[in-house]
């Protein structure tokens, strides 16, 4: 569902990603490590279409990003480390919303069992995102990934700023979407979630894509040794 091929960005002399070479098919959540500046972010951005790539390709289902930028984006969710809703409306105005953008309209009473099934407190469903937990407002992108029918979820940062036990929600929504067969890339500095959620794990450094592995292969203590070591280098 997500293949990188030799995808490189630069600035200038400043290379923000070399020659990355990634796939991730579906059912498989790929968690992407590494310290800030090491293009995580960037690698997202670039399948996003947000930014043009330097050389090489971003693929989403075999169709390039750029050369189908409205097929692929109707392919995917993106939850950034700061989900934008609209403050004024409630959870559910906001689905209804940006579904109809989308050209999914759904009732409502559909858009209220995605928000319960997303991990929404009921009580919740009908208060304006004002009075919401950054959690809260994830579980809306989720309910929004689900109401689009989205293959690819892409992830920045997720889980930065939830308190364990809305982190831990937040893993067993992407374990749900897992089994749909939804693909996902989610870049994170969090080395539990990674080991605890993640089918595979890649560690970057400096725009480079020093190790990538199932994450079965690894204890979290030696993920931590070897994430470490990396970082030190």
């Amino acid at each position: 569902m997500l293949e990188a091929i030799n995808l490189t960005k630069k600035y200038g002399d400043f290379t923000a990603l070399q020659s990355l070479n990634l796939t991730i098919n579906e059912g498989e959540i790929f968690c992407l490590l590494g310290a800030n500046g090491a293009g995580k972010s960037t690698t997202i951005n670039l399948f996003l279409n947000f930014i043009g790539a330097t050389s090489g390709s971003a693929k989403i289902n075999d169709l390039d990003v750029t050369k189908h930028a409205r097929e692929t984006k109707q392919l995917l969710s993106y939850i950034p480390e700061n989900l934008m809703l609209y403050k004024n409306l409630t959870g559910l105005e906001n689905l209804q919303f940006f579904c109809g953008l989308g050209g999914k309209h759904q009732s409502k009473g559909e858009l209220e069992e995605l928000l319960e099934q997303s991990g929404l407190q009921t009580d919740f469903i009908n208060r304006r995102v004002s009075n919401y937990s950054k959690g809260m407002r994830q579980k809306v992108g989720i309910a929004l990934a689900r109401a689009r029918g989205s293959k690819v979820l892409l992830l920045d940062e997720p889980t930065s700023g939830l308190d364990p036990k809305a982190s831990n929600e937040f893993s067993e929504l992407l374990l749900s979407m897992k089994e749909k067969g939804v693909a996902t890339l989610m870049a994170t500095h969090d080395l539990f979630r990674a080991k605890d959620t993640g089918t595979h794990i890649g560690i970057m450094k400096e725009g480079r894509l020093l190790e990538k592995f199932e994450s079965q292969e690894v204890s979290f203590r030696d993920l931590e040794k070897l994430y470490l070591k990396h970082m030190h280098n």
